[in-house]
């Protein structure tokens, strides 16, 4: 179906209430809403987030880098309501101009350092505490990539097919279908390198495993996006099946997933490691 009626104006302009569930929270500028600083805890790094799978990368992440024995990478982890406009405080605007989760703070110098993008997030962390990102060039070159495919195969899913598909006021076969096929073809490229490569980036986890699970994970074990997992035939990627459940069994990975939310069986801030305890082992 589509809007017969609809005609683009020759200039467009913004209608706050158009958009669906999320219209809130989005505009058409830059900038803070308004004053509030952010919290500072005792660690060196400052995670300001929301259990996403944008989030969660960082959290997994993170706690990838405790499980090795990196004692430099304890951290604090703020959940910024996207829902109340946290992202558009004063205080998160300064440390992320694009008011986007995650938004990190490294406060182990002099001077605190800003990182936003949660593949840059990524990268920095690997970089800082040397571990999974190669170093030799031909393998860096391939985790870089596989990290780089995922953050532009982050916006078909999601707000692509996800917003259309979920969340969209009205249900449009046009946009849908689009998005389901750019969605499958997605599916597709992961399902056939991981046919022949444990890793997307071979044989070792990288971060661009940790950044593509966060994603996959919901979709192949029905968690995103309604009955997803039933409409794009998910059971179907057999490989990429494999690798989730790879990847689920790892300490890290299950006790990164657990924060920053607000639900049960969640915790919506981590300052110790017995934040998390608490509700794993509940």
């Amino acid at each position: 179906m589509s809007d017969p009626t609809y005609t683009p104006p020759k200039v467009w302009t913004w209608d706050a209430e158009n958009g669906g569930e999320w219209a809130k929270i989005n505009r058409p500028i830059a900038g803070p809403t308004h004053e509030k600083d952010l919290p500072r805890g005792d660690h060196p790094l400052q995670l300001y987030s929301l259990g996403t799978p944008n989030g969660q990368k960082v959290t997994i992440m993170l706690e990838e880098l405790l499980e090795a024995g990196h004692a430099g990478a304890e951290y604090d982890a703020w959940l910024i309501s996207i829902a109340d406009g946290d992202q558009f405080s004063s205080g998160f605007v300064s440390v992320n101009p694009n008011s986007k989760i995650p938004a990190l703070l490294d406060c182990s110098g002099s001077e605190p350092i800003r990182v936003f993008e949660s593949g840059a997030i990524l990268m920095y962390l690997a970089e800082k505490f040397g571990m999974l990102l190669p170093t030799e060039p031909g393998p860096r070159a391939e985790c870089i990539s596989w990290l780089m495919w995922q953050m532009a195969s982050a916006p078909m899913i999601g707000g692509g097919f996800g917003h259309f598909y979920a969340y969209a006021p009205q249900k449009y076969e046009y946009p849908i279908n689009r998005y389901a096929m750019e969605t499958k073809r997605i599916l597709d490229v992961a399902d056939r390198r991981l046919a022949e490569s444990r890793y997307l980036a071979g044989e070792e986890y990288t971060i661009a495993d940790i950044a593509a699970w966060a994603w996959f994970s919901r979709l192949v074990k029905g968690e995103a996006y309604e009955d997803a997992a039933t409409f794009l035939d998910l059971a179907s990627y057999e490989n990429l099946g494999r690798w989730v459940d790879l990847i689920d069994v790892r300490k890290a990975v299950q006790r990164g997933s657990k924060v920053n939310r607000s639900s049960e069986g969640f915790t919506p801030e981590r300052h110790t490691a017995a934040d998390i305890d608490a509700v794993m082992n509940a």
